[in-house]
């Protein structure tokens, strides 16, 4: 079976291990530490290298699931808007458009539209510039060390 591999980062690594091992298409999920390179957020654009990020690697089967879905997920429990770690590296140069893409339309986002009871558009994302900065990280894996087996 072909599998593919993806690395978070966030507060609590353990916490992201249960909530990924959960996920169906999800084949195994591991903590350890990320080293990455080109390292960058929509906050800090100047690309570093960091090493010892405390991550999972979330090994998955992409016929039954995707990155998007595993970001989605990732950022409904981290919230990018706050300074948390939080971060994706991913380890091939064909899932960079795609991570990156993810990230940008998460930093663009601003605020949500709301409704008022008169039908009138409130926090219209195309009127209003975005508030809100997105310190999720993103950058191409180097080398994972796993903690646990």
């Amino acid at each position: 079976m072909y599998t593919k591999k993806i690395y978070f980062s966030g507060e609590n690594v353990h916490e992201l291990q249960e909530i990924f091992s959960e996920v169906s298409g999800v084949i195994k999920v591991s903590t350890g530490t990320v080293a990455a390179k080109n390292v960058h957020s929509y906050v800090n654009y100047e690309p570093q290298t960091l090493e010892n990020i405390p991550s999972v690697e979330v090994e998955f089967n992409p016929k039954k699931t995707d990155l998007s879905t595993l970001m989605d997920i990732l950022f409904n429990v981290l919230n990018p808007y706050v300074d948390n770690n939080s971060g994706v590296y991913y380890p091939s140069g064909e899932d960079e458009p795609q991570v990156e893409l993810h990230l940008n339309f998460i930093a663009n986002r601003g605020k949500e539209p709301v409704v008022s009871k008169a039908c009138l558009t409130i926090n219209d994302p195309n009127i209003d510039k975005p508030v809100r900065k997105c310190f999720a990280k993103v950058g191409r894996l180097m080398k994972f060390t796993a903690t646990d087996s």
